[in-house]
């Protein structure tokens, strides 16, 4: 715990995301000390916040470095703890070698500055685009979907989520007191966008892309605390998605209509997550607590 406060102080970046601006909420809810990087300022941001903003290029490393060795005026450091968001946030954005310099330097960036900054606990945004998707290019190797199988890019996006997991592999093994957790979300979910998901029952294959898998931002939130207090040393990688599809219709029916070739292992309950959700489950305690069929 950092000495100048009772509090753990966390530097969290792509704080004004998607998910970065409710993770921010959520960490600040939970007792932590926010230091929130980004190139705006999230607007969940309020007066009186236990957090400060700084304005920060990622793919700089002597303004990262500075950053997290808590070296910048008014923004002190030292922290407990990295949570790292920032990115372009998929394929197609930007062009392929863009999406590659910015992703891959800064999370190099982010790691190594940690690294060198003494802070031994470290969360990273991976993505659920390392299972294979979209599923257009070739069909899952077998269903619900886990950890358990080698990394399957299919975008440039995609393989610098595969080399960030390799990274965080050999920075563990260079420091073997590094925690580093990976979490490979899924498609990630506000209330607003719930709207929608009715329209998605009228053809199965709207969604296929992804085994009609997403994650409440709120869920996501949680997966992220819940990493933050995992204590073995070492890199864990863990799928994060809600407990269900964004379908109405069976997961069961979904399978055998859309990927009938597929293999299906154990029984699925009636909307059960096609990205398993077990190892999250099991080794962080991740429960996801909400539901497109709450809203509407």
């Amino acid at each position: 715990m950092s000495a100048a406060a009772d509090k753990p102080r966390v530097a969290l970046t792509g704080a004004a995301g998607k998910l970065g601006q409710v993770v921010l909420r959520d960490l600040l809810e939970h007792g932590w000390s926010v230091l929130a990087l980004d190139q705006v300022r999230p607007p969940t941001l309020h007066p009186g916040d236990d957090a400060q903003f700084l304005r920060i290029d990622l793919t700089d490393h002597g303004q990262v470095l500075e950053a997290l060795a808590g070296r910048t005026d008014e923004r002190p450091g030292p922290f407990d703890a990295v949570v790292h968001l920032a990115a372009v946030p998929a394929p197609g954005l930007l062009s392929n070698s863009a999406t590659f310099r910015n992703n891959s330097a800064a999370t190099w960036n982010v790691f190594d500055a940690a690294r060198a900054a003494g802070i031994r606990n470290v969360v990273w945004a991976s993505s659920e685009t390392l299972l294979g998707l979209p599923f257009d290019t070739a069909d899952p190797p077998y269903a619900p979907l886990d950890e358990e199988y080698r990394v399957r890019p299919e975008s440039t996006y995609s393989l610098v989520k595969a080399l960030e997991e390799e990274m965080a592999h050999h920075f563990c093994r260079w420091q073997p007191q590094l925690t580093m957790t990976g979490l490979r979300f899924s498609n990630v979910m506000h209330v607003e966008d719930y709207a929608q998901f009715p329209s998605f029952d009228a053809d199965p294959h709207l969604r296929k892309w992804n085994l009609w898998g997403y994650v409440d931002a709120r869920d996501g939130a949680q997966a992220v605390r819940l990493s933050l207090q995992r204590t073995g040393p070492g890199v864990e990688v863990f799928v994060v998605a809600n407990a269900d599809t964004v379908m109405s219709r069976s997961s069961a029916e979904l399978m055998a209509e859309v990927y009938p070739g597929v293999e299906v292992r154990g029984e699925l309950g009636e909307h059960e997550t096609l990205l398993s959700i077990g190892k999250a489950r099991r080794l962080l305690g991740y429960e996801p607590q909400h539901s497109w069929r709450d809203h509407v």
